[in-house]
Formats: structure tokens, sequence, C-alpha cells
């Protein structure tokens, strides 16, 4: 018997001398919700030791599956820490989940090819890019109704909320090069644009300290943008960091964390050093951080799995899970108030047989294509609890 398995039943007896009922998924049931189905897997994590010799940290996480139906595919997900709801993007809606229990809450309608959700809370607006006819909706927080559609360009897709500097941040994949657009989250006016050095800029995050810094998935950097004047003051170099795409900043100690193909990076913000790497799957879109548990989340879609990182030290960093999630959630989204992590990911089944004599399909850019798909069968919203 493996020390894993072990462990595993050592906590169950204590669960059960304790008079506790032990989880779903050791109990070997499936319990209805609702027209939800939920699926609870408990995943235990060997014990990995760090910091002083033979102190061993075990984590474990509980993951939590709802099928949330709807239509359409979904690019990320996002979290408002202040009411626990996660806005799930579908396509051509946004859906609206209370986070802990999959409910739908709410749908954001008229998001043509919509691929995030920025969210301001303080002035009590939201905001989507959508990628379909250039614009970015404006909508009531507590009501969801529209306020306004604001025009800004091709190529809208990664958005965050600049919260030091009060603005809401879209990173476009705009021609001939990308572009960063700064929005006043109170009006919808845009207040900047910036031309960036890569047609491809991902996330982007803000230290407070005037700075803005985006990852550029082609050329594998991250520039450094000055809020003040809005101009890219700075360009690092990732290697070995291949398709940085999610970002997140940790102020307490001056570090980004870029998440990559194979080997994410943690870049020195002060001089833009790469200090550490972490080995992690494929597919990955986004990147979590923790910062009061000191946690990294770097969701793997080619693995269909989530790798966990405890920040050790400021240049330390220690893989303490993989947790499992579905096949293709390549997005992330982390509550640092409940400390759960959040993913989406539709499933389809077979695609239909081509018509007899048709041509194949043709490919998409750089020879990538992903070919007709199947139908939906199944919408999985994922809750990583620990």
């Amino acid at each position: 018997m493996s020390a894993n398995t072990m462990r595993q039943l050592d906590w169950a007896g204590s669960m059960t001398k304790r008079g506790l009922q032990l989880p779903a998924s050791l109990r070997n049931t499936h319990e209805a919700c609702m027209t939800r189905y939920l699926l609870v897997a408990v995943a235990f994590v060997s014990a990995v030791i760090f910091g002083a010799p033979r102190v061993g940290h075990a984590q474990t996480f509980k993951v939590e599956k709802f099928d949330i139906k709807g239509d359409g595919g979904t690019d990320y997900v996002a979290v408002e820490a202040a009411t626990g709801r996660v806005f799930v993007s579908r396509a051509n809606h946004m859906m609206v989940i209370e986070g802990a229990t999959g409910k739908v809450l709410g749908d954001i309608q008229n998001t043509p090819g919509v691929h995030g959700a920025g969210l301001a809370t303080k002035a009590g607006h939201g905001f989507t890019t959508n990628s379909g006819d250039e614009t970015v909706t404006m909508f009531d927080l507590k009501t969801l109704a529209v306020l306004k559609q604001i025009k800004v360009g091709p190529g809208l897709d990664g958005i965050m909320y600049d919260e030091p500097d009060d603005k809401i941040i879209l990173t476009n994949h705009s021609r001939p090069i990308g572009t960063l657009t700064a929005i006043d989250p109170k009006t919808g006016d845009i207040t900047a644009t910036v031309q960036l050095e890569d047609t491809a800029p991902e996330g982007a995050a803000a230290d407070g300290k005037g700075h803005i810094f985006v990852n550029n998935e082609s050329k594998n950097t991250i520039q450094v943008i000055d809020v003040k004047t809005w101009k890219a003051t700075a360009s690092w170099p990732l290697a070995p960091c291949e398709g940085p795409t999610g970002i997140a900043y940790d102020k307490a100690s001056n570090r980004i964390f870029s998440g990559c193909n194979k080997t994410s990076v943690v870049v020195d913000a002060g001089t833009g050093k790469v200090v550490a790497s972490i080995t992690n799957g494929t597919r990955v879109d986004a990147l979590g951080w923790d910062p009061s548990k000191k946690l990294i989340y770097i969701p793997n879609g080619g693995e269909g799995n989530v790798t966990v990182v405890h920040q050790d030290a400021a240049d330390k960093y220690t893989v303490v899970a993989t947790v499992p999630t579905v096949a293709g959630a390549k997005t992330i989204a982390v509550d640092p108030v409940t400390h759960n992590a959040y993913l989406f990911q539709p499933e389809r089944g077979p695609a239909p047989a081509p018509a007899a004599g048709a041509p194949p399909p043709a490919a998409g850019p750089a020879g990538r294509g992903r070919g007709p798909q199947g139908p939906i069968v199944a919408a999985w919203y994922v809750v990583i609890k620990q």
C-alpha cells in the first residue's frame, strides 16, 4: 500500500471517529442538485517537503463539477470577490454563476465573440470584450443590465481591472501590431491606447506603483507600461518560458508570475530577471494567484488538470498538487476571499461526419484549426476548494 493511500485511510478513519460524514467520492454515491449534476472528487495530494528538513506540508483539494448547461464555447472566467459571483464567457453571451454552488444567477446577452469580463466593483460596472463586433459591453454589476456598447476596434481578447489605477485594461490582438487599451470604469470612456511589440498580447497585471505588465505570447516577453505616460518603457525576455499567457503580480515579494506552456516563470519586477521556473502542463491560457495562501494555480488544458504551486520564498517555489479538472479547461480565476479556484469547459460529442465529396475544412492561421466540432453535451463548471 502506498504512503498516499495510507494517509487517505488515516484521514477517513479520523473523520469517522469524530462522527463526521465522509465525502461523497469515498461513499461512492451521486446526488442530484436541481437540474445540474454535481460530481464530487476529493483530490488527495502527497505531502510535499519544503522549508526546514523533514517538515512536510500536505495539501488536499476537493473538486466539484457542475453541468451549468447553455450553448457556446468559452475563453476566460472572472470572479468578483465582493460577491463570490463568477462570470463565464460563452461565445455570444456571458453567464453569471454563484461561485461555490454552480447556480446560474443570470446571463448577459448580445456579446458576440466574447472573451472575458473585467469587474470594477467600486464603480459598480462590469465590461466584456466582444471580438465579434469589436465592442466592449458595459453593464451594471447589480442588475446585469447593459449600459452601453463601447466601440474599440479589432482583436479584442484579454481584459482585467487595474484597481490601483482604477482602469479597465484590454489587451488586443490588433493589426498591424497589438495594443493595450485603458477605459474609465465610471464612464466607459477610452482614456489611452498603447502600441505593443507583439500581435498577440495576453494577460496583464498591475503593481500599484504605476506599472502594468503585459505578456506577449509570440515574442515570449513581458512589456512594462508606464500608466502616467501610457508608453511601453521596457521589454523583458522570459526564457525558458514559451507562449506566456496568464499573469499575476505579488505585492509582498514584488514578483510577477507568468503562465507558460510546459515551463512557467517567476520574474523580479524590479529588475526584469527570471528568478525561478515551474514545470507544468500544456495549453495554459491563464494563471491564478491566492496571495494569502501563497498559492499559484496553473491550468493545463492539454492534460485536464491544474498545477498548484506554493511560494516558499520570493525566489523559491514548490509544486504541491496536480489537481484533476476537465480536459481542455485552460483558464482559471481564484477568489481571494473564499480561496476557491474556478474553471469552465464545455464537453462536446462526436463531430458530424462530413458530407460525401465535401472538401476538407480550411486550416486556421499558421496551419492551426479545430475542424468541425460536435454538439455540446455538458457544460462543466469546476470548483477547486481547499
